[in-house]
Formats: C-alpha cells, sequence, structure tokens
C-alpha cells in the first residue's frame, strides 16, 4: 500500500504561480511512476503530468505543456507539480497518483494508477 498526501493548492490570480508537493509512505518511492491528474466540477478525471521511477522520463498533457514541470526527490519520497502562466481552466482539484506496479512505464490513464492521494483544490481567478 502506498500513501499519498498532497499539499500546495490555493488560490492565484491568472498567470502566477504555485508548487504542489505529494508525500508518499508505505512503500519504496522509488520504484514507482507517478502522475498528477485533475478533476474540474462537473467533469471526469484527466492528466496532466506523469514522471517515470527514475525520473528521466515525463510527459504531459497538451494542454499544460510548456507551463507545468513534474518532478521528484526520491530521497524525500516526494513528487512536485510546479505550475506556471496559470490560467482560468487550470481550475480543478488535483490529485497525486503512484502506478497500480513497480518499474513500469509512464502512462496517462486512470486505470494505470492504484493509489490517490486526497487531492488539493487550486482556483485560478481571472
Amino acid at each position: 500500500q502506498v500513501q499519498l498526501v498532497e499539499s500546495g493548492g490555493g488560490l492565484v490570480q491568472a498567470g502566477g504561480s504555485l508548487r504542489l508537493s505529494c508525500a508518499a509512505s508505505g512503500r519504496t518511492f522509488s520504484r514507482y511512476t507517478m502522475g498528477w491528474f485533475r478533476q474540474a466540477s462537473g467533469k471526469e478525471r484527466e492528466f496532466v503530468a506523469a514522471i517515470s521511477w527514475s525520473g528521466g522520463t515525463a510527459y504531459y498533457a497538451d494542454s499544460v505543456k510548456g507551463r507545468f514541470t513534474i518532478s521528484r526527490d526520491n530521497a524525500k519520497d516526494t513528487v512536485y507539480l510546479q505550475m506556471n502562466s496559470l490560467k482560468p481552466e487550470d481550475t480543478a482539484v488535483y490529485y497525486c497518483a503512484a502506478d497500480r506496479d513497480t518499474y513500469r512505464a509512464v502512462g496517462t490513464s486512470t486505470h494505470e494508477y492504484a493509489y490517490w492521494g486526497q487531492g488539493t483544490q487550486v482556483t485560478v481567478s481571472s
């Protein structure tokens, strides 16, 4: 079992920045691909970014490419999402997720992730 706790959400004006953190515990964090997803009110959960267990590969949704950066610190069992140039359409609850198994390639589907945090709200005002 992997436990995940997100932090860093809040209210920010359009054009601003936030950094989300996700602290993991329970199993060897460094063996798991990690992802960030988001869910806006009334919409389905969608992929935002993911990073391989080694940190060597990262994928991004087209909507955030060039503005968001995912990174991880395996020594601290933490994954980050740096969000710059935020837009009102980035408003959502952001979830951290860990892959369903160890040492897998990066995936973008919610079905590939078995462990989820409780979510952190990000609100971008115009």
